[in-house]
């Protein structure tokens, strides 16, 4: 996926209709809660099994797949708002996330880096 695509494609969306006025930081965060809030609805009080048979009808499908496709572009809107460049940003903290949890220290364990014993952490390391 081309993020730079999709932010062209939203900045066309939103100046055709002067929305820019109100995609402040603020309020794309708040609206990104509200999209997610939506993609917790459809998950909510079903078992795992449930949400994948769900996907895997018709209009479960577009349901999950409209959802997350909001979430998404708030997402990516908020980045553009605040001057981050969220492909970078997502690299970035992959590799933090490399440091945090070492395979030899995380694998098939859902503990928290700081459980996991001696691992390195550094300062790069630090932002959650």
């Amino acid at each position: 996926m081309d993020i730079s695509d999709v932010l062209a494609r939203l900045h066309d969306f939103t100046d055709e209709r002067d929305w820019a006025q109100f995609h402040t930081p603020r309020n794309l965060v708040l609206a990104l809660v509200g999209e997610v809030g939506e993609l917790a609805e459809l998950v909510q009080w079903r078992t795992d099994e449930e949400v994948i048979a769900l996907a895997r009808t018709d209009d479960g499908r577009v349901a999950l797949a409209d959802e997350l496709a909001d979430v998404f572009t708030y997402l990516v809107g908020i980045a553009d708002a605040v001057g981050i460049d969220l492909d970078e940003a997502v690299h970035a903290k992959i590799t933090k996330n490399a440091v945090k949890y070492p395979p030899h220290l995380a694998r098939g364990s859902n503990a928290k880096y700081t459980e996991l014993g001696d691992v390195d952490t550094g300062p790069s390391a630090e932002v959650s």
